[in-house]
């Protein structure tokens, strides 16, 4: 099965989901030990917000819209449907929900494609209020923006097919042909640590093209952030799986102006709230949560 068809019925499905929901913030909460599996929260559009000393949100106030940088190439996490030019995945649902915690409902949501190298220069340029996009907090990039979050504790983990009980963990690679990105940081470790010998180690371009190699039992492994994984066992959960064995720290962060300490307090106050009230698990439920694999709640790194 090809991971262009498959990502097809995932768009769709996410898309149905979405048009479940209102913007905002939930106006349901899950039982106690119990959330709502495939079904995105609904929303409500704060009213009358002020943020105060945040540039960024004033110029969405008076632009009267709001516009997020995205990944638009990432299932289950930032998707972009080639058909209708509609977003879903995880990530564009936290962009949601904080865009309506401040006041922007979806029709006011202008998503801005924004390839990794340029996410510094766009925040800092002003051409988006915020980042959301499988953004890994670390110093380097502090020293240039700033974060609210993590939203996300990601960690580099190995997706192989579901029948296969030989790969229980990164220690079990030996022999195995391991796939990732070209140069990514995910390959250079698995080099690196040796997880594996040189020779069966295999780069691509994309994740896809692993995915499908994988899947024809070219490759034994692909191996890179654990919600990039998730997103594509949630493609095929009936023959891929994720191993739940992270061997690095990926924490996903909310990328906004260095000096915008107003919209992170804020934007941290939101995902707080989502964090305890279940409306992350809910997200976490109806987009990576399709693979199959739990995931474990962030804590804030407040500054």
């Amino acid at each position: 099965m090809r991971i262009r068809t498959l990502a097809v019925g995932l768009l769709v499905g996410g898309l149905a989901l979405t048009a479940c929901g209102k913007e905002g913030s939930p106006t349901d909460k899950p039982a106690e030990g119990q959330s709502n599996a495939a079904t995105l929260p609904e929303y409500v559009v704060a009213q009358n917000v002020d943020v105060a000393g945040s540039p960024a949100f004033a110029k969405a106030k008076t632009a009267g819209k709001i516009t997020i940088g995205v990944k638009d190439d990432q299932p289950g996490l930032g998707k972009k449907n080639p058909t209708n030019g509609e977003y879903s995945g995880f990530d564009i649902e936290i962009a949601r929900l904080v865009a309506a915690s401040l006041g922007f409902g979806k029709d006011k949501i202008e998503y801005k494609a924004i390839p990794s190298a340029n996410r510094e220069q766009a925040i800092t340029n002003g051409d988006v209020a915020y980042y959301v996009g499988t953004y890994t907090i670390n110093d380097k990039r502090k020293a240039q923006i700033s974060f609210a979050g993590p939203y996300f504790q990601a960690g580099q983990d190995l997706l192989i097919r579901k029948d296969d009980t030989s790969i229980t963990s990164k220690d079990t690679l030996k022999g195995k042909k391991v796939c990732s990105v070209t140069g990514s940081t995910p390959i250079q470790k698995v080099r690196a640590d040796k997880l594996t010998e040189d020779a069966n180690i295999v780069e691509f371009q994309n994740y896809s093209q692993c995915v499908d190699k994988l899947l024809t039992k070219d490759v034994d492994a692909v191996t890179t952030d654990d919600a990039i994984l998730k997103g594509f066992a949630s493609l095929d959960k009936d023959n891929l799986k994720v191993i739940g064995q992270p061997f690095s720290k990926e924490p996903y962060g909310i990328g906004l102006g260095h000096d915008d300490k107003a919209l992170r307090d804020k934007i941290n106050d939101t995902l707080q709230k989502a964090l305890d009230d279940g409306t992350w698990q809910k997200i976490y439920d109806a987009t990576l949560g399709k693979s199959g694999s739990t995931a474990t709640k962030p804590t804030l790194e407040k500054y």
